[in-house]
């Protein structure tokens, strides 16, 4: 029996990438598991992908536009009337961008920040009385343009530095209460195939910019082996995980020498 055996989780954004394979890890790991995504035909797709490991844990799929917040109260409430009881709620669903800063619009800001904060909030609210009860988990997944920013990604760093801090936040107020607060930011994932940017995007940009992760100098992470990494930081209730470990060094110069750090990020991009 694992630690994961017979509890609930529910996955934003769950019906491919790393939301995927945090559900099949949860799945493989005995846990019962919520997929919600936008778009029902992937969704589809997904929950029976998982259904075929055989575990013994359950898989539902619910269609949900975390931008509403009836979608969202209707996701939290049928996984409660399903299951009983809600031990994760992981917050994957998001949007990156890459723009050159000026060509980056108030309509733009407000794109990002509506999906990669208020969302968040959104699920958040709905999910944490029942976290709370089961003194579970809460699992947001931030980036490491969360923790330092870096050229040409648009709005996407302010969206997810206003995510950590909102993490930060429900940290601090509910552990006391037992709730496990774990903040993920990694660096660039590895995909099966490379998300297609449109023109106006890319205008403006270097070369190097166009390229997955915004031309970051370091290793895509495999979404299995993060996936471990997350289910493991649960079960041992971390507060924070950052992939590569290394990137604390550029959080650390940010605190103490910001020329340092800039120096550093435009070296590493």
């Amino acid at each position: 029996m694992t630690y994961w055996n017979n509890k609930t989780a529910i996955l934003t954004g769950a019906s491919g990438g790393l939301g995927l394979h945090i559900a099949e890890a949860l799945v493989r790991a005995g846990a019962n598991v919520v997929l919600a995504a936008r778009t029902a035909g992937p969704l589809e797709a997904a929950v029976a992908k998982l259904q075929k490991f055989g575990a013994s844990g359950a898989v539902v799929g619910i269609p949900t536009d975390v931008l509403r917040d009836e979608d969202v109260s209707n996701l939290v409430q049928q996984s409660m009337d399903r299951f009983g009881r809600l031990d994760a709620l992981v917050n994957n669903a998001g949007l990156s961008m890459r723009k050159a800063i000026l060509d980056t619009t108030v309509e733009d800001f407000r794109a990002m920040v509506d999906l990669n904060l208020f969302a968040v909030v959104r699920t958040t609210r709905a999910a944490a009385p029942h976290l709370l009860a089961s003194r579970g988990h809460l699992v947001n997944i931030g980036s490491l343009s969360g923790k330092s920013a870096s050229r040409w990604l648009g709005a996407y760093p302010a969206s997810k530095f206003a995510l950590t801090a909102y993490t930060q936040q429900l940290r601090l107020e509910l552990e006391p209460e037992g709730l496990n607060v774990l903040l993920v930011c990694p660096g660039p994932i590895a995909r099966d195939d490379d998300r297609v940017r449109s023109p106006e995007e890319l205008a403006n940009l270097p070369p190097e910019a166009r390229k997955p992760g915004g031309g970051v100098k370091t290793n895509r992470i495999p979404p299995e082996k993060l996936a471990a990494k997350i289910l493991a930081a649960c079960e041992g209730r971390r507060r924070e995980l950052i992939v590569p470990w290394k990137a604390r060094i550029v959080f650390a110069l940010m605190q103490t020498s910001p020329t340092v750090a800039d120096w550093l990020v435009r070296k590493l991009t």
